[in-house]
């Protein structure tokens, strides 16, 4: 097994003695981080691949760091975001939190708020990496199945007797149960329910052919 990568958080601010100063107190936690003095410099990085969070100032020279917020989701690149800023207001602060922002701080803040803020969003990105691993591995059994298995399984999950999805189908009943079994194997599924469930994971539209 790969050893679990160990968390990072990222700091853009364009002040020298901010970066410092941040990647100082993380230190003293024992937390990596890597500072950056523009969004552009943190685009061209290469990232570790393990849970991470973004501590980025609001007012960065050439970029609003709300607009950089939005950026990185039209990019996909899915990082929680902690907004720190000596300008804060409330719009500003409301626009970042729906935007998806754990937290927004106003300088000078204490640094325990900030470290709370950045556990929180490193716990909230461990969730989300194993989200995505378990759909990857989900879409991964889903790839495994036949043609007629999807069928078959879409038409079990939206409600569907085995003896309906056979005349469906053009098929026997006695067929539709080995196809039925096959697909729980692959999938793993131990129930109808979990096959259920498994299917709105997938989005899959139910009883499509």
């Amino acid at each position: 097994m790969t050893p679990a990568v160990a968390p990072t958080v990222f700091v853009i601010d364009d002040d020298a003695l901010v970066r410092a100063a941040i990647q100082g107190m993380l230190k003293s936690v024992g937390l990596s981080s890597e500072t950056f003095a523009s969004p552009q410099e943190f685009l061209r990085s290469k990232r570790p691949d393990g849970p991470s969070c973004l501590v980025l100032d609001v007012r960065l020279p050439g970029v609003n760091g709300l607009d950089f917020q939005r950026k990185l989701a039209d990019e996909g690149i899915r990082i929680p975001v902690i907004f720190i800023t000596g300008h804060g207001d409330i719009p500003m602060t409301v626009k970042a939190m729906k935007s998806g922002a754990v937290e927004f701080l106003t300088k000078p803040f204490r640094d325990q708020d900030l470290l709370d803020a950045i556990h929180q969003a490193l716990d909230r990105d461990r969730v989300m990496r194993q989200q995505h691993s378990e759909l990857a591995e989900l879409r991964n059994r889903y790839e495994s199945l036949t043609a007629r298995e999807r069928q078959v399984m879409g038409l079990v999950v939206s409600g569907m007797l085995n003896k309906q999805i056979a005349f469906d189908l053009g098929t026997s009943e006695i067929t539709v149960k080995i196809q039925r079994g096959h697909v729980m194997h692959k999938m793993q599924a131990d129930s109808l329910a979990e096959l259920v469930r498994m299917a709105a994971k997938l989005e899959l539209p139910a009883g499509k052919k």
